[in-house]
């Protein structure tokens, strides 16, 4: 069968180099006797490498040439190929319910959008692992102070142990990507549960970070409110990315708190 012609409105970039391949497949070795689930496999690079390895291995791809290539040159993989969006599966009915580890050579243009989803679905991934656009993984491995510490390094790192493991050129790719990209680990951490109102925190980072050159007294103000008590506290004078996770968590209890007692007063 004839090779799949990259599509660029999916976001593929085949990866050539045989060695990255194994090293990315190698990753999910930090999470041992877990079934894998591999994102976007396009022609099999990486599932070639993840086959072996003794556990069960499904892959979801969305396109239907490299579906069919999968069928033909991966016939052990059998009903293990699912067809589908990954963003819209359920990732409950994958392996009935059962932990997996997450990985794959992620398409850039919705990297985001699945590590919102592992989120949402953190207690069936205690490990996900892949090469996203280095921009993107050093926002998620970045620590407070740094500038690309944001959105999704608060979130993410509030329930995963982040690792940047490798970079990767864009000569090792068909067609070449204009960035560079890099391959990360994400594995679960000792937290079940943050101590605070998570849909809140989520919405306090969201909305900081989205006015990240403001000081938190004035990015804040339309949860807060303006000339509340509370945001005369130095803490306001910072603005989101001298936070730590767990600095948003206090945050986000005195906020309640405050919206709490405002409301008992109206």
């Amino acid at each position: 069968m004839k090779l799949v012609k990259p599509k660029k409105f999916l976001g593929q970039h085949f990866l050539k180099d045989l060695q990255i391949a194994q090293d990315i497949a190698d990753s999910v070795d930090a999470c041992p006797d877990i079934p894998v689930l591999e994102v976007g496999p396009g022609m099999g690079v990486l599932t070639q490498f993840l086959l072996p390895k003794r556990r069960l291995v499904k892959v979801v791809e969305l396109d239907f040439e490299s579906v069919a290539y999968l069928k033909e040159n991966f016939p052990q993989l059998g009903a293990n190929i699912i067809e589908q969006d990954f963003l819209k599966m359920d990732l409950k009915e994958v392996f009935g319910g059962e932990p997996f580890v997450l990985t794959g050579n992620y398409p850039y243009n919705i990297s985001s959008q699945i590590f919102f989803k592992m989120l949402d679905n953190k207690e069936l991934i205690p490990c996900c692992t892949g090469m996203i656009q280095k921009e993107v993984a050093e926002r998620i491995a970045a620590v407070p102070g740094n500038k690309s510490y944001g959105i999704l390094s608060v979130l993410i790192q509030a329930w995963y142990t982040v690792e940047y493991l490798f970079t990767v050129h864009e000569h090792v790719f068909n067609p070449p990507p204009k960035v560079k990209s890099a391959v990360i680990r994400m594995t679960r951490n000792a937290t079940r549960e943050l101590g605070c109102d998570e849909k809140l925190f989520k919405q306090i980072v969201k909305t900081t970070f989205n006015q990240r050159r403001k000081t938190l007294r004035n990015s804040i103000s339309p949860i807060l409110g303006k000339g509340h008590p509370l945001a005369a506290d130095p803490v306001f004078d910072k603005r989101p990315e001298q936070l730590s996770v767990q600095e948003f968590v206090e945050l986000t209890n005195r906020l309640e708190e405050a919206l709490a007692g405002r409301a008992q007063n109206l």
